[in-house]
């Protein structure tokens, strides 16, 4: 079932409801209660929960002033306005599938945030701001109770100033803020007034200045992803290029060819954004490259394997070398005195490919299980070099011997795809 075609209702010829699915019916479920049905376009359905059982406020619950669809990345940009200017109280909600954010507003200032999503709650901020390790959130969350907050625990048991968390507080509303302003998609509802209860920590935003932050990011992320695909991607130094600007000293020092965008963020202090910009201006300059992020796992890195050799054999097996690049490869397996080992039991296939668990385990017994991954990654990428060598003269010319530099294919040539592929086994 599709997105799209999930948490239907079908209402029958006697105006009852009917859940379609489970979204629906888990949904219907948490809202028993009696409902008022609300004036609505024949092609929409809006009602409101009335009564002493309301969940909001008692009664009625708060109005409901705006709501609508999200149809694209920075719309709700203009219904924030709309409520700056019209010096608006309440909470603007935005519900995305089953994570929800919420933004709460008093005259021409944005008071407080709050997200259900995991990666934005303090602890996690904390911890991508290099603030809190790992281990120090897990402590801190075993610490937390109901009268507790996690941030007031993980003050207690000395993890991080006092300073220090009001400040990350204040980045954790900053970045749900942006979160808001910049979604894609969804659904909005703005409710008048809101119970201070509801807000955890009160900051002060003021609307405009939020509102020309989402637009710059929104504008120069898109531009910085040309060069910077995601926060995974790995930075490593380009060597004769000089010193870093001032500015720039503090990313470029911690840039090693082994952290990621978002371990540079954390070991400087600094949010995904602004590492994301001072790396893009690094790349700029020639300082440093961009590699792609290295595979998740063994298995994940022998699948890049296979694909890479099955395109270089289908290559050559196409003008009818096939058989010279697999008797090449057969004669470096046996010269290396490694791969048979390696590759007993998992293969070669006709196209090429080996099967990954029997893989995964020789690898461990001839590497051992801390460094079996690191090793395989290395032997498989050695083993794709050797291929695209051998296959490389071959695949010059076709079968009539016509350069197939000449040809008119919109394809990139088979090194560079292959190089794309197999780039994250490189040795770092």
């Amino acid at each position: 079932m599709t997105e799209e075609q999930r948490s239907l209702v079908r209402i029958d010829a006697t105006g009852t409801a009917h859940p379609v699915d489970l979204d629906a019916s888990k949904h219907l479920r948490a809202r028993q209660g009696v409902f008022q049905l609300l004036p609505a376009p024949d092609h929409l359905v809006v009602m409101r929960h009335v009564g002493e059982e309301a969940p909001r406020d008692a009664g009625t619950g708060a109005a409901l002033r705006l709501a609508g669809q999200i149809t694209g990345p920075g719309a709700l940009c203009d219904v924030v306005s709309l409520i700056g200017q019209a010096a608006w109280c309440g909470e603007l909600i935005v519900i995305d599938g089953g994570e929800s954010r919420s933004l709460f507003f008093e005259p021409g200032h944005a008071v407080a945030a709050r997200s259900t999503v995991e990666g934005e709650r303090i602890g996690e901020v904390l911890y991508r701001y290099g603030a809190l390790s790992r281990a120090q959130v897990e402590q801190t969350l075993a610490a937390a109770a109901p009268d507790v907050r996690f941030g007031e625990a993980a003050v207690k048991l000395g993890f991080v100033p006092r300073e220090r968390l009001y400040q990350l507080l204040s980045t954790q509303a900053e970045e749900i803020a942006y979160r808001v302003l910049l979604a894609g998609e969804g659904m909005f509802y703005f409710l008048a007034g809101f119970d201070e209860e509801q807000i955890p920590t009160r900051h002060n935003l003021p609307v405009h200045a939020l509102l020309l932050e989402a637009v710059r990011r929104m504008d120069e992320m898109r531009y910085f992803r040309e060069r910077i695909p995601s926060d995974q991607h790995v930075p490593a130094r380009v060597s004769d290029r000089g010193p870093a600007p001032e500015e720039l000293r503090a990313v470029y020092d911690a840039v090693d060819g082994e952290r990621s965008v978002a371990e540079v963020a954390r070991a400087i202090g600094q949010g995904e954004f602004e590492t994301t910009r001072a790396l893009f201006q690094l790349a700029q300059s020639g300082r440093v490259v961009m590699r792609a992020p290295g595979p998740t796992g063994a298995a994940a890195g022998i699948a890049l394997f296979n694909e890479a050799i099955a395109s270089i054999l289908s290559a050559a097996d196409g003008i009818q070398r096939g058989d010279e690049v697999r008797w090449q490869l057969a004669a470096f397996v046996d010269g290396a005195g490694l791969y048979d080992a390696l590759f007993r039991g998992a293969g070669p296939a006709a196209d090429g490919t080996f099967e990954p668990a029997r893989m995964i385990e020789n690898a461990t017994i001839l590497a051992g299980p801390e460094q079996a991954e690191a090793r395989l990654s290395q032997w498989l990428h050695e083993y794709i070099s050797f291929a695209m060598f051998v296959a490389e003269p071959c695949l010059r010319l076709s079968p009539e011997g016509i350069p197939l530099s000449r040809r008119s294919d919109n394809q990139p040539p088979l090194s560079k795809r292959v190089a794309a592929l197999v780039g994250p086994l490189a040795p770092r």
